[in-house]
């Protein structure tokens, strides 16, 4: 093997070399990317996960009214639990309504939708007064089977995204 073949198959490994060292910087099990965290409430206790809750309050800051808490229960266990009661710190007890006029059920392997047309809804009748935008609030789900699961909701008005979310009725004026 001539020499300007040899120095440049040096060259091709320590570059190659190079690469698969920097590019494994990034991977593992303590990666940077790891780090990042989702901006909604969250949270899993036992079988029950718990994702994108929000207490949603009438569009008018000033307006007088119900508010609604929305979230997605997920149920990763082999038996079906309860949603029994949904509580708001500072605002009480929703008003739980099935979507299907049974109780309020989040099946095995499945999932339970809070808020929104043709779901379950959870609804706090003086929830305006109560909470305030742009507060994080303590919402507590109660299950026959995990028992209490709690995890701080964002507060929002039902504007742009929310709007669909928001209160079944405004009160009138």
């Amino acid at each position: 093997m001539s020499s300007s073949l040899r120095r440049g198959a040096i060259a091709a490994s320590a570059i190659a070399f190079s690469v698969a060292t920097l590019a494994g910087c990034g991977a593992g099990h303590n990666a940077q990317t790891l780090e990042i965290q989702p901006d909604h409430a969250a949270t899993s206790v036992g079988d029950i996960e718990i994702q994108n809750a929000v207490v949603v309050t009438q569009p008018d800051e000033q307006a007088k009214g119900p508010a609604t808490v929305i979230a997605t229960l997920f149920n990763k266990g082999r038996t079906d639990q309860t949603l029994e009661s949904i509580t708001v710190d500072g605002a009480g007890a929703a008003a739980l309504k099935p979507a299907d006029g049974r109780n309020l059920t989040v099946p095995a392997g499945g999932r339970l939708i809070l808020g929104g047309d043709g779901n379950a809804a959870a609804e706090l009748p003086s929830g305006g007064e109560a909470v305030r935008d742009g507060d994080v609030q303590k919402v507590t789900f109660a299950l026959s089977e995990t028992g209490d699961v709690s995890l701080g909701a964002f507060v929002v008005p039902a504007e742009s995204y929310y709007t669909s979310w928001g209160p079944s009725g405004a009160p009138a004026a």
